[in-house]
């Protein structure tokens, strides 16, 4: 493991290679990205629209339903009379192909940019988009298990933890009592309702660091999935503050560039929501709906183009430093060795 005072440089050193690379290759890189980009722009929009065509007699009946008990000036509940679960059947089938798409969509730049590197760092010459292409194609079925099977063991961690808070919550955990709104928590509930989740959640991006460098090692070592998965923990064992540190820096810069694009993309929602209004004549409920998952679809949309390369980049920069420390720890090794 690098001394601490190392620690900060060794970052800096992988995020200028990952850069360089980039910079070097960025005809290639980017006319990949480009492409992705695009078809993954309508793909979304699809998905979405084919979402939103399935679930549109259900909202028309949602809207005759309160049109109704406004009318008579009853009270309602507007989701009620049956009108939930379909549009829940819907939402489920449109989140599980936009995690398809999503995965597919990371697959295809981790495996990218995994290629690249390692052909920069052989030295090698100037790369078409469709030579990198070439070179991708065969190991994406073994990126995509990587990618889900890291995929789920995050979301496992994720889900253990929000089902712990909710059993505290629910006064479901003996010796531990909710507390009433409006009073002072308890030692017991702000432990095991509040603290244990938190610290049960943080181990899913933990794990997900150590995992990350796993889609390289298959891509460039030919490693079965678990294979790859058992090495990626193996290489980043001896580096988890340097991987803990890349990990961290990458997936900030993606969360604020997420809430940029998210806060940017809010005046199109208004515009959204005006053809929606004209399309579905004046139903407001799906228009409310559209409205609500606009701006996070669209800073979804802008994630790939904008800062999937530098993600993409640095994780195949650390597979290589983490790589290259292996061996060179292996060399001194097989030098002080009798």
């Amino acid at each position: 493991m690098a001394p601490d005072g190392n620690r900060s440089t060794d970052r800096a050193a992988v995020g200028i290679g990952a850069l360089g690379v980039v910079r070097g290759h960025r005809r290639a890189l980017y006319g990949l990205t480009l492409h992705v980009s695009v078809l993954t722009a309508v793909a979304g929009c699809a998905i979405l629209a084919g979402g939103f065509a399935a679930t549109w007699d259900t909202f028309e009946g949602v809207r005759d339903y309160a049109d109704a008990n406004i009318a008579n000036e009853d009270s309602y509940v507007a989701y009620a009379d049956g009108g939930m679960p379909p549009l829940v059947r819907a939402g489920a089938v449109v989140s599980l192909l936009l995690l398809f798409l999503a995965l597919l969509v990371v697959s295809v730049l981790h495996t990218a940019y995994a290629v690249v590197d390692s052909h920069a760092t052989r030295d090698g010459g100037p790369l078409t988009t469709r030579e990198v292409w070439r070179r991708t194609r065969p190991r994406l079925p073994a990126a995509l298990v990587v990618n889900a099977l890291t995929g789920l063991a995050v979301c496992a961690i994720e889900v253990a933890a929000l089902m712990l808070w909710g059993l505290v919550d629910s006064g479901e955990v003996p010796g531990v009592e909710p507390t009433p709104p409006h009073e002072t928590a308890t030692p017991q509930y702000t432990l095991v309702g509040w603290v244990l989740p938190i610290a049960i959640g943080c181990l899913g991006p933990l794990l997900y660091f150590r995992l990350s460098v796993a889609t390289a090692e298959t891509v460039l070592e030919r490693r079965s999935p678990f294979t790859a998965l058992h090495r990626s923990w193996v290489l980043t064992r001896h580096a988890r503050w340097h991987t803990l540190g890349v990990g961290t820096l990458v997936t900030a810069a993606a969360v604020l560039v997420f809430g940029a694009a998210r806060y940017a993309a809010a005046p199109l929602a208004h515009l959204a929501g005006l053809g929606m209004l004209g399309l579905s004549d004046d139903n407001v409920w799906i228009t409310g709906v559209l409205v609500k998952i606009l701006p996070t679809a669209v800073a979804l949309l802008l994630l790939p183009p904008v800062i999937m390369p530098l993600v993409c980049a640095v994780s195949a920069r650390l597979h290589g430093d983490l790589r290259a420390r292996e061996e060179a720890a292996r060399g001194v090794r097989a030098a002080s060795a009798p």
